[in-house]
């Protein structure tokens, strides 16, 4: 007897299924917890026949391992978040705010990928006329890329079977429904379910699929927070809508790294690969003025140079003002802290401001010791010399302490043209000769750091004599 779909309601707290909804769970009590799913009515258990696959136990090792085929999608910046490259057969869920740039992305590495392959591009939120005018803005003229406009992820997954292309687009899952659920496009029970259709039909026919998610500002489950466990790949598109720059991140890759992340600028006619991020985030820095200091972190092997910026001020409310934009700000009360029970420098009645230039994040422990000497020069008024870059992790005792890559950070820090590095003392054995025309300091607490700040300045005082 073959299967019937079926509409069905399961707590999401204890499990208990029901064939109609209910405010209340009958089971556990809980309010708002049944969710709309779709089952499958199956035959009665004593009518159910015995299924023996022990013939297809197999032992690890003699599954034989074959290189994975990937794609190159085109963008240097892109191939290198995925891992290499688009691995056939995988769903890579590309997530973000709306208007952040996504089907811009997505439409551009078309141009490459139509090349060599078909490409199906299934749209629900724009005609197939909006899609030519936005393909002519952004130069994509390919003959194998193919536009299909429909919201029935079942007639889309029957249509990949039938026309089998090398490449499909879902652009968005928010729009894609299945029509047996009741329930509107972009709930979490028709996302989950749609995506889960796709990810059967795409695995089966081994068909590379690129998915849209919008997410909202608190990342809510309508977004692809419910998809994270079915795809292979998710990526995160960052950065302000009113800002040009964009930052692409891989949260999950079962192909590769998550540490990688590819930089964009949003142009007229599209997006631009940024191939020196660095050099973007310190383009237009003020020169001579307090409060500022370039720190250098590590996203997957790449390292990028970016500045920080403070600014204390008197405070004229009896509770001082702390903010803190691309940097943690229980990470900058730490610091704070340290600065005024360890040197005596009183934060306490005046506001604070850090800001990450860019939109940049700055979300690792190297990133201390900059943002303590920014705070430092913006409370005394002395600028840091601009040709400076600060690298550590500032311990609570105000003891510098060591981190990793200093090598690839300080020879990113002399290919930017910076003259002076201060570094944790016990990084210094592992810093190669090739550096030594770039003075390193390196120094054990944030005191020692202090006076490196003061004899730089004296020397700057004399050349100036």
């Amino acid at each position: 007897m073959p299967k019937r779909d079926r509409i069905e309601y399961v707590c999401t707290e204890c499990g208990r299924s029901s064939t109609k909804w209910n405010g209340c769970c009958p089971g556990c009590g809980k309010w708002n917890t049944m969710e709309e799913v779709l089952s499958s009515e199956l035959p009665a258990s004593g009518s159910r026949q015995t299924v023996d696959l022990s013939g297809r136990i197999r032992k690890i090792g003699d599954i034989r391992m074959e290189q994975e085929i990937r794609y190159g999608t085109g963008c240097s910046e892109l191939d290198r978040v995925l891992g290499g490259g688009l691995v056939k057969g995988s769903i890579v869920l590309l997530g973000g705010e709306p208007g952040i740039g996504k089907s811009t992305l997505l439409l551009q590495i078309c141009q490459f990928l139509g090349k060599e392959h078909n490409v199906l591009y299934v749209s629900g939120e724009e005609s197939a006329r909006q899609l030519g005018l936005r393909a002519e803005r952004l130069g994509v003229k390919s003959d194998r890329l193919f536009i299909l406009t429909e919201t029935d992820v079942q007639a889309v997954c029957d249509t990949i079977a039938s026309s089998k292309p090398d490449v499909v687009i879902i652009d968005s899952i928010q729009t894609m429904q299945i029509t047996q659920l009741s329930s509107t496009p972009g709930s979490l029970t028709q996302v989950r379910e749609c995506t889960n259709l796709l990810m059967h039909t795409a695995k089966r026919l081994e068909i590379p699929t690129f998915i849209v998610g919008h997410v909202n500002k608190d990342g809510a489950i309508a977004g692809p927070k419910v998809m994270e466990h079915i795809v292979d790949t998710v990526l995160f598109f960052e950065g302000e809508r009113h800002m040009s720059y964009r930052v692409l991140r891989a949260v999950k890759n079962r192909f590769g790294s998550t540490n990688e992340i590819g930089v964009f600028e949003m142009m007229d006619k599209g997006l631009r690969e940024v191939e020196n991020p660095s050099q973007m985030l310190l383009a237009g820095r003020p020169l001579g003025v307090s409060g500022t200091c370039i720190a250098c972190v590590m996203e997957g092997s790449r390292p990028i140079l970016a500045e920080v910026q403070t600014l204390v001020s008197k405070s004229g409310f009896s509770a001082p003002k702390r903010t803190a934009t691309g940097f943690d700000y229980n990470r900058m009360s730490l610091l704070l802290a340290v600065l005024e029970k360890r040197f005596g420098l009183n934060y306490g009645a005046l506001d604070v401001y850090l800001n990450i230039v860019g939109g940049f994040k700055l979300d690792e422990p190297a990133g201390d010791l900059p943002v303590a000497l920014a705070l430092y020069s913006s409370l005394t008024e002395k600028a840091l010399p601009d040709k400076l870059l600060a690298i550590g992790e500032v311990g609570l005792a105000g003891e510098i302490r060591n981190v990793s890559h200093i090598v690839q950070r300080v020879q990113e820090a002399k290919h930017m043209g910076f003259e002076a590095c201060i570094v944790p003392k016990p990084s210094l054995p592992a810093l190669p000769k090739s550096t030594r025309n770039l003075r390193i300091f390196g120094v054990s607490s944030l005191r020692q750091a202090f006076n490196v700040l003061a004899k730089l300045e004296s020397e700057a005082s004399q050349n100036d004599g």
